[in-house]
């Protein structure tokens, strides 16, 4: 249900770091967290959400096969 920074940082390879996901909360820009106490959270649906709101779109007549 919900992940510590250090798992969000495996979930995505490593390609985000503990760090930076610190630095991105004190900035209030990242994927959206909880905060109890000093435990900081992700909300594993807010991350999910925050992938697809993410996601680039690559124009289709220009992908794999398609002719020049």
């Amino acid at each position: 249900m919900y992940l510590t920074a250090e798992e969000v940082a495996e979930r995505y390879r490593e390609a985000i770091s503990v760090g930076t996901l610190r630095n991105w909360r004190a900035m209030r820009v990242g994927p959206p967290f909880l905060k109890i106490g000093k435990a900081v959270l992700y909300p594993r649906q807010a991350l999910e959400e925050w992938d697809r709101n993410h996601i680039v779109a690559c124009n289709s007549t220009h992908g794999i096969g398609a002719s020049d």
